[in-house]
């Protein structure tokens, strides 16, 4: 642990509450908890940069350039070329103005910033989050290049680490796997003793095809046909442009009769986990890991969740979790209607679940892990 106070300027590109940023809350307080000095640059207010600082870090919103696939179209250029240039000020100025000891570089989508701090003579340290094994490896590896300017890079789970080896070996060499830490109440609500009406099913997370919450609709769908009433909470939001998608999944829940909650974002999901029966996680592409999995989990609740990618590292190996296969409603609804068939076995071992998810993801271990990863002596 660090004995002199020490600086540390941490570099996110957005102020949600989605899964990065609550991992970067949860690294921004093992800093703090270090003794260190932590300083977080972001591109814009909200949600996160209120939790940051109540736990204790300061906050500059700063130009920046965060790499979305909008920008990388014609139309996106323009806009890319100007954050560029305004990033590249920004963090030369910013890291001139402090001169952290170490620059911690959250996700793979702000590729200046680890250049910045080698220019800058400064130590950094990449803690990468993103990982898709099926996509392009030339676009993967040209993702990652910049981050070979980091001193040290940190990966989310051992999924995460191959995709960086198929792409760019040189960075997967000088990178160690830290599980995420996840937290969650001390007392969850227990899941109730019998299923008695519908089955109550929920997803969290972003609204996207790529995330699959219209394969859950299709699900209960399926079950309805079958005899099974399930009603489904879609807790999350859309992305900008995104629209069309939630527009469809309510022309789908309307169309196939199926109850569907649009509850939208919450920061708090565990009202939710508590009001609910089951979490589904049903991701069509790669998961670098699966935080949502594991609330799940922590929440005393049984998870389905898609079998590929960081999800089997998130889900696999707990008796209260099942991995179905990728992109099939019909899968997802056979394992809803085991958790129906089984739901007293089920209850009666989610408390094992969560004592061994609590063993794997504790915040205390993640958050030490990566302080003493970044404020080295």
């Amino acid at each position: 642990m660090v004995t002199a106070k020490k600086t540390v300027l941490v570099a996110h590109p957005g102020a949600e509450m989605f899964g990065s940023d609550r991992m970067l809350l949860e690294s921004v307080i093992g800093f703090v908890e270090s003794g260190a000095r932590v300083v977080v640059a972001l591109p814009s207010r909200g949600l996160l940069d209120v939790a940051l600082r109540e736990a204790g870090a300061e906050v500059v919103i700063i130009p920046m350039l965060v790499l979305r696939k909008v920008l990388l179209t014609p139309k996106g250029l323009p806009r890319l070329f100007r954050d560029m240039f305004r990033g590249l000020g920004a963090a030369w100025r910013l890291i001139g103005s402090i001169r952290p000891d170490a620059v911690y570089v959250s996700t793979i989508i702000i590729p200046q910033w680890p250049i910045i701090a080698r220019l800058r003579r400064t130590r950094s340290v990449s803690h990468v989050h993103e990982a898709e094994a099926s996509g392009n490896r030339i676009v993967n590896a040209l993702l990652y290049l910049p981050h070979l300017a980091s001193q040290r890079t940190l990966v989310n789970s051992r999924f995460s680490l191959d995709t960086i080896r198929q792409a760019l070996p040189a960075l997967a060499r000088r990178a160690a796997v830290v599980y995420n830490g996840v937290s969650s109440p001390d007392d969850p609500t227990p899941a109730r003793k019998t299923v008695d009406g519908a089955l109550r099913v929920l997803y969290v997370g972003r609204l996207s095809p790529r995330k699959g919450p219209d394969l859950i609709v299709d699900a209960a769908s399926v079950l309805r046909s079958r005899g099974v009433d399930a009603s489904v909470t879609l807790l999350g939001a859309v992305f900008d442009g995104y629209e069309w998608y939630e527009q469809q999944l309510r022309e789908q829940a309307e169309s196939t009769g199926v109850d569907v909650d649009f509850a939208g974002f919450h920061p708090d999901v565990w009202p939710f986990l508590a009001d609910a029966d089951v979490l589904i996680v049903p991701s069509r592409v790669d998961e670098p890991f699966g935080n949502t999995a594991v609330e799940g989990i922590l929440a005393l609740r049984p998870v389905i969740a898609s079998d590929s990618s960081g999800l089997r590292e998130a889900a696999g190996g707990y008796p209260t979790a099942q991995l179905v296969v990728p992109d099939d409603a019909g899968s997802i609804a056979d394992a809803l209607i085991r958790v129906r068939d089984e739901w007293e076995r089920i209850v009666d071992e989610t408390p094992e679940s969560r004592a061994e998810a609590l063993r794997r993801h504790a915040p205390a271990i993640y958050r030490s892990a990566v302080a003493d990863a970044v404020i080295a002596d």
